[in-house]
């Protein structure tokens, strides 16, 4: 396997932090040319004294404050970069690992010309899917949260393929796919030194959508790969769909998205729709007006 570093953030949730590095480490404990890079924002020291007791290959780094995901997945990839590792893997502290990761993600990445984004078949982890009654037992552990992306340009919104289906199969074509998700995509040293880092603005949600959209724009291949997958305790550390955090972020972010790449009908249409915001919900109408006074970042909510 060609050097490659796993960059784990860990916001809170110590315990979810605990199951990813185990599952990732397993038995790779020898395995020189995989690095992994832990990243404690907000980390309680006695925590960082545990990791680095437990798995002295970790190298961790910690650092004071929630300065957002794309800002500590940057500081990861910086240091994956002086290690001289050839592909970069950002994954999710709250995600569990299938025993052939990374090698086959990585095997996919060398093998296909002008890569510059790849992630895996992600599952919900048991107990974790949106609508727990709905599957048998045994399709628990393989309802899909993310089958490749699809973006509607005409409305910006993101869509993962598959989401809430239980695998029969339907989703096992590797292709081309509209975005990656920050949750597990390997990023290759090729693209960062051509298209650079996460954009910081964002701080949380369309980070990886816009890396997707600049490593599409700098001509690299931007990939789903079903041949390997992971399961994911979604949203354990972000906010749960309809929290405040979530409507912030994603009526912000969405507008600087939109308006950045969007075509000039569908930037008109989401000028209107934000000034119509401006008379609604108040979490909507801070994240509009936070986004009109050029405030990104951490928003104050």
């Amino acid at each position: 396997m060609d050097k490659t570093a796993v960059v784990i953030l860990h916001y809170k949730g110590e315990q979810d932090t605990r199951d990813c590095l185990a599952s990732v480490i397993r038995d790779r404990k020898n395995d020189k040319n995989l690095k992994i890079i832990l990243i404690l924002s907000c980390g309680s020291k006695n925590f960082a004294d545990e990791i680095k007791k437990k798995y002295p290959e970790v190298l961790v780094t910690s650092y004071t404050g929630n300065t957002g995901f794309a800002k500590g997945c940057n500081c990861g990839i910086k240091i994956a970069q002086d290690l001289d590792c050839k592909n970069i893997i950002l994954l999710n502290n709250d995600t569990l690992v299938d025993t052939d990761f990374p090698d086959k993600l990585v095997d996919f990445s060398s093998k296909t010309p002008r890569l510059g984004l790849v992630s895996p078949k992600i599952y919900f982890a048991k107990g974790f899917e949106y609508h727990k009654d709905n599957y048998e037992p045994s399709e628990k552990g393989k309802v899909i949260w993310y089958g490749g992306g699809s973006f509607d340009w005409s409305n910006i919104y993101a869509n993962h393929l598959g989401v809430d289906e239980a695998d029969r199969g339907q989703f096992e074509k590797t292709k081309n796919t509209d975005f990656t998700t920050g949750c597990c995509m390997l990023i290759t040293k090729e693209l960062v030194e051509k298209i650079g880092y996460l954009d910081e603005k964002y701080f949380l949600y369309f980070e990886d959508i816009d890396y997707s959209q600049r490593a599409k724009k700098a001509g690299f291949g931007v990939y789903y790969y079903p041949k390997t997958h992971i399961w994911h305790k979604n949203a354990s550390s972000s906010g749960k769909p309809g929290s405040s955090v979530h409507v912030y972020y994603q009526t912000r972010n969405r507008l600087y998205f939109g308006l950045r790449y969007g075509s000039a009908r569908t930037k008109k249409s989401l000028v209107i729709q934000s000034l119509r915001m401006l008379f609604g919900d108040k979490v909507e109408r801070k994240a509009v007006i936070d986004y009109y006074l050029g405030r990104m970042g951490k928003g104050a909510i």
